[in-house]
Parts: C-alpha cells; sequence; structure tokens
C-alpha cells in the first residue's frame, strides 16, 4: 500500500513545465493507486476552473486540461481560499468534485501519518 501524496502547484502558465510536472506526478500517482490530494495556489487555481484550464503548449506532455480529469478520477482537488477570492471563483466555477480550502485544510492533510508533500 502506497503513502498518501499532497501536491501542491504553486504556479501556472507562466512556469508550463514546472506546472506540467506536478500535474503529471499526480496523475501517475492516481494511476498507481495512491491516495492524492492536489492543492492549487496562485496562478494553479486556473487548472481547476472548469474550462478555463491552461493550454501549457507543452511537445511531448500530455494536456492539462486531460492531466486534471486524470487526477479527479481517483483524487482531491483543492483550490486555495485566499487565491479564490482573488480571483472572484467560488466552488460553483470548479470542475467537478473540486473544492476551495486554506492553508489549515492543507497543514492537517500533509501533517497526517505517512504524508508524501511535494510541491511545484
Amino acid at each position: 500500500m502506497s503513502r498518501p501524496l499532497a501536491v501542491k502547484i504553486t504556479c501556472g502558465a507562466e512556469a508550463a513545465e514546472r506546472a506540467n510536472q506536478g500535474l503529471t506526478v499526480s496523475a501517475a500517482a492516481v494511476a498507481a493507486g495512491a491516495e492524492v490530494s492536489l492543492w492549487l495556489t496562485g496562478d494553479a487555481v486556473w487548472f481547476g476552473v472548469l474550462d478555463r484550464c491552461p493550454d501549457l503548449g507543452l511537445e511531448h506532455a500530455t494536456a492539462a486540461s486531460d492531466l486534471v480529469d486524470a487526477v479527479r478520477t481517483g483524487g482531491q482537488i483543492t483550490v486555495c481560499s485566499q487565491c479564490a477570492l482573488r480571483r472572484g471563483l467560488t466552488e460553483t466555477d470548479l470542475v467537478e468534485g473540486a473544492r476551495i480550502a486554506g492553508a489549515a485544510a492543507f497543514a492537517e492533510y500533509v501533517l497526517r501519518p505517512d504524508v508524501q508533500a511535494l510541491v511545484y
């Protein structure tokens, strides 16, 4: 049994390769059967917004929207509450199954026993 994985992505299209890496690792971990919690902050919040997922335009990379869909199939997507508020977003703006939560929820999740946290 694998340990839970928390992936926090702090960038969007302005750092396409880094954002793509976080999405790819999250989707791969879901495919491997891990418990995955993807946390989107800063401009990464757009990956969690319905019909607003940026095209990262990376050659040889799976489309960001496909990676988000893969994470949604077996993982949890959370959008930063402050980041959402600054962008005028509510949970009704998000992809199905995504939620808005703050730093306290992130800290609570990553402080659970055996959770591995990665930040991109």
